[in-house]
């Protein structure tokens, strides 16, 4: 099997408000007004085949641009050590991000990090453009889709699809086992 380079070219990020049950702790707990959600919310990383390059939970109430920003940040020495000569990195987000403000926070963090990646909000399908296709309602965005197939994968493990945990530390542990199960499954069913 050929081994995946570690660097990408494509990182598709979005977020998921989950809610908290009784049991979990008060670090754990935050109320998402805009997703009427109290309780964690996952930001998540993904390569285009929808494995995890990143995740990072918060309180519900920590907005999308700021999980965003403190997960990039956690995680900046892979974009530190990426060499030059490798291709720009691409990063799309939906359109509740706000790319100005991503760019001014990692930039305090790693001045020449846009020298490494590209930001950019995954164009949505006009209204105008839809009934060109007959089509109505939610429409996939054909590159997001991956991210939302990644997010639906994490709801089959019956553990995740409310937040449990007492700390932000054992949820996250609990969504990393979620995907790594997955892997090695998808690995398992090659070799066989």
């Amino acid at each position: 099997m050929k081994k995946k380079p570690k660097w990408t070219t494509l990182i598709i990020i979005d977020s998921q408000a989950t809610k908290t049950t009784c049991n979990a702790g008060v670090e754990s707990r935050g109320f998402c007004s805009y997703k009427a959600t109290n309780g964690i919310k996952r930001h998540l990383a993904v390569d285009s085949l929808g494995f995890p390059f990143f995740t990072h939970l918060t309180k519900a109430n920590v907005s999308d641009d700021q999980g965003l920003s403190e997960m990039l940040t956690i995680n900046i020495e892979y974009f530190k050590t990426k060499p030059d000569d490798i291709p720009i990195t691409t990063i799309l987000l939906d359109s509740g991000y706000h790319i100005e403000k991503l760019t001014a926070d990692l930039e305090k963090v790693y001045p020449e990090i846009m020298t490494k990646i590209r930001v950019e909000i995954a164009p949505k399908m006009s209204k105008q453009e839809k009934q060109e296709k007959g089509l109505s309602g939610f429409v996939t965005v054909p590159t997001r889709w991956v991210i939302e197939r990644s997010n639906a994968w994490v709801e089959r493990c019956k553990i995740l699809v409310k937040n449990f945990e007492r700390t932000l530390f054992n949820a996250t542990a609990k969504l990393n086992l979620c995907f790594i199960r997955l892997m090695l499954k998808r690995i398992a069913a090659h070799k066989i």
